[in-house]
């Protein structure tokens, strides 16, 4: 078995994941070796990996240097087809519609941060009322710290996650924040995920 060695230091997201499914794309079933250099992109690197039917035998940290050893799993098969999008976050529901809700920031609007805060916890409490049709949470930018420890509106990401609703909270900006340790819900993510799911949904409400 060849061996590919990506070194992804340094690359913004989601450089890394594209990288990797140009290899898998471009010689199924090689073995890869990928050097990262944060958290989100080894944690975003791992989860595409995985949805791509290929195994991480091996993580070593080295400074701020993550080496991922990756083969292809026991199920993976040169039948696959390694460019489809198969991962989670892309698939659309059966059923209704698909509204995807984008969140940008832990407030809405401009003028008090504190109403601002209050009016995005209203929001986030009334997103249940979209029913079935809530399909997706995605959380940029300063929209993220929703997503951490003390977060006034954790308990209902939570709830809605429980539910069914697909959270995905953006790995470059809870690195940019430091503070991607604390996040309590949702799945860390990257562009290409949130350019998918922004293509699938049948709506997107922004805020």
């Amino acid at each position: 078995m060849s061996t590919r060695i990506l070194e992804c230091q340094g690359l913004p997201c989601p450089q890394p994941v594209l990288r990797c499914k140009d290899c898998i794309e471009s010689d199924p079933g090689t073995e890869m070796v990928i050097l990262v250099d944060n958290d989100a992109a080894c944690e975003n690197v791992t989860r595409f990996l995985g949805v791509k039917k290929y195994e991480v035998v091996s993580t070593e940290k080295d400074g701020d240097t993550w080496k991922l050893t990756a083969r292809p799993s026991s199920t993976f098969t040169l039948d696959d087809d390694a460019s489809a999008e198969t991962n989670e976050f892309s698939q659309p529901r059966d059923k209704g519609t698909k509204t995807l809700v984008f969140i940008a920031s832990p407030v809405i609007g401009e003028g008090d941060d504190v109403l601002g805060g209050k009016l995005m916890q209203n929001f986030v409490s009334v997103l249940p009322e979209l029913g079935s049709d809530l399909w997706r949470i995605i959380l940029l930018n300063g929209g993220v710290k929703l997503a951490i420890t003390g977060s006034p509106v954790l308990d209902k990401l939570q709830t809605l996650e429980k539910n069914g609703v697909s959270i995905l909270v953006c790995g470059t900006c809870l690195e940019f924040f430091t503070i991607l340790d604390q996040k309590q819900v949702g799945e860390t993510t990257n562009m290409l995920d949130v350019v998918t799911s922004m293509q699938l949904a049948d709506k997107v409400l922004s805020m």
